[in-house]
């Protein structure tokens, strides 16, 4: 009789000890999912961000004909000085 009380509350604890695992495992799932669902939040943000960057600076495509053209006035000017100046 006392064989059959010990195994009876053995499989008690396990079952107390199963559920205990299975409850922090299904904590830890729910925890990883909110967490994934935050991040594609906010990556859905970053990317409409990129998208609006990206069409401000789509326009800067004459940049190099821009900083040529600055360049060459630069060199112009200082010429002018060399001239003017006498050096």
């Amino acid at each position: 009789m006392l064989t059959l009380a010990s195994a009876s509350g053995t499989w008690t604890l396990g079952i107390v000890i199963g559920s205990v695992v299975i409850a922090v495992a299904a904590a830890i799932v729910v925890t990883i999912v909110w967490l994934a669902m935050r991040i594609a939040k906010q990556a859905r943000i970053a990317d409409q961000a990129v998208e609006v960057v990206r069409q401000q600076t789509a326009e800067l495509g004459g940049v190099a004909q821009i900083n040529d053209s600055g360049g060459r006035i630069l060199h112009s000017a200082r010429a002018l000085r060399k001239v003017a100046v006498g050096k």
